[in-house]
């Protein structure tokens, strides 16, 4: 973002691209990241998969996340050498692969991933977005948070495949009502998984276990802290970041005012009944009360990427990486932003009538003429300039460290648009974010491309899409 040029975006991209080299040097993606498992309950050394990026060929296919791979190209992983699955993966040679993949209450499913490439020295809106964000951090921003979550896995070797149906332990008449909302969450995610309910004779139960006191040994606040940041975490329902009471891992037990505790284990009833197979528990300080459903809510999502595979034992940190931008399917030349390097096939731009190599003047009223390092410049000091505008209660650290990321504070929108029109900001990637009314009080998300192609002039009205990304990991 501010620390990061364009140049920067691009090689962030092609670190889960491979390179095909030759007269035309190409950046090909499959779409998604694996990793070789190491858990004696999942997958236990082939590869998992860990991540599948929106709008990419694997998630056209139907790849999810704790997929594992069986097979590549009808190879059985097990014959392949650890070395050899990137190339595999995502072979120079080949414009597909074929995988076989299980998951929990699937059979084999066998899914054919093309390639999509474009030339190395393309630049696509989905990277200009995360370039230019800083237009609208309310729709675009990568940030970090950690739960003090505490995983515990069975020690024994047994796969979690075999566990592909759940019921509930009875709930606590006296707690009814809570203990159902608890449960209602839980059950939503392990369907997500592939479970299913089978309440007459379960692969595993479920039990919960809870509570919220007030902390007998609360002394008040620690007054050494002057700036105390606010906690925040991402709730997957309303699909945004929401602040929550809690104290930080810094804090002491004695500076809260109430304990938390929710968590919920997997007991197999199948082979050894009443063994715990896995468990997640979540324990909080706060300063002021919270709903225990409402944490539910939020957090059993979050406890439930732990399940098949657990890649943390103890205080798991997220990453969240959500985009919502103008795509209109034009790629631009690196080197020269203005230059037309391709159009993806069937997008608003290719509807419009833009073509390769047709060359970009104007983008609506800002001019295109500019290198990378002007428009990274112009953009730097326009964050500089407008950060008057921005709302203090609103402050985050982004993932690339800057600790000053602000909402625009709603009342500055018109002095923001403003700004953006200066012709001084050099902004026409922020046609990126016109959807926005701090970018365009106008409400109309047409962008008019300017453009020359060889001496004839041409006006084009291209009519975008929203593209809505929204990416959680464990790191």
């Amino acid at each position: 973002m501010l620390k990061q040029g364009i140049f920067a975006i691009l090689f962030l991209y092609s670190c889960f691209v491979s390179t095909m080299w030759g007269q035309n040097p190409t950046l090909c993606r499959t779409g998604f990241v694996c990793e070789i498992s190491r858990s004696a309950n999942w997958g236990l050394g082939k590869p998992v998969v860990t991540a599948v990026y929106p709008y990419s060929p694997a998630e056209a296919v139907g790849l999810k996340v704790n997929d594992v791979i069986e097979s590549i190209d009808g190879i059985p992983v097990t014959d392949i050498q650890g070395e050899d699955l990137p190339g595999l993966l995502n072979p120079v040679e080949k414009s597909e692969i074929t995988l076989t993949v299980t998951n929990i209450g699937t059979s084999d499913r066998q899914l054919i991933i093309k390639k999509e490439c474009k030339r190395s020295n393309a630049i696509t809106e989905n990277q200009l977005a995360e370039a230019f964000a800083m237009y609208s951090l309310e729709s675009t921003s990568e940030r970090r948070f950690t739960c003090p979550f505490l995983t515990t896995i069975i020690g024994d070797t047994i796969d979690f495949a075999f566990f592909n149906t759940f019921a509930f332990s009875p709930v606590d008449a006296d707690n009814r009502k809570l203990e159902e909302a608890i449960n209602a969450s839980i059950e939503k995610e392990l369907i997500k998984k592939g479970l299913s309910i089978n309440v007459a004779d379960p692969d595993a139960l479920v039990q919960t276990f809870y509570y919220l006191k007030k902390n007998p040994n609360y002394k008040g606040e620690n007054k050494v802290v002057v700036n105390k940041l606010p906690v925040y975490r991402y709730d997957l329902a309303l699909n945004r970041m929401q602040r929550f009471p809690f104290l930080g891992s810094s804090a002491a037990e004695a500076e809260a005012q109430y304990l938390l505790q929710l968590g919920f284990r997997l007991i197999d009833q199948r082979f050894v009944r009443g063994r715990i197979l896995w468990e997640c528990e979540a324990n909080e300080m706060l300063e002021s009360p919270l709903r225990l459903e409402n944490y539910a809510q939020t957090h059993v999502p979050l406890m439930c990427m732990q399940y098949p595979y657990a890649r943390n034992s103890r205080n798991v940190q997220y990453k969240i990486n959500r985009k919502s931008y103008n795509y209109t399917g034009v790629n631009y030349d690196i080197n020269k932003l203005g230059q037309v390097m391709s159009v993806d096939a069937g997008s608003p731009a290719q509807a419009a009538g833009v073509i390769a190599y047709d060359v970009i003047e104007r983008i609506d009223n800002h001019l295109l003429n500019y290198t990378s390092d002007e428009l990274t410049a112009a953009y730097k000091q326009f964050i500089t300039n407008t950060m008057k505008y921005r709302d203090p209660k609103t402050i985050f650290t982004d993932t690339n460290g800057f600790q000053y990321c602000m909402y625009w504070y709603k009342p500055s929108y018109a002095q923001v648009a403003d700004a953006v029109q200066n012709p001084r900001s050099k902004a026409p990637f922020s046609y990126l974010y016109k959807f926005a009314p701090y970018i365009n009080p106008s409400g109309v998300n047409t962008c008019t491309f300017h453009i020359r192609r060889g001496k004839e002039k041409v006006e084009l009205v291209v009519r975008p899409t929203v593209h809505e990304e929204v990416m959680i990991e464990i790191n």
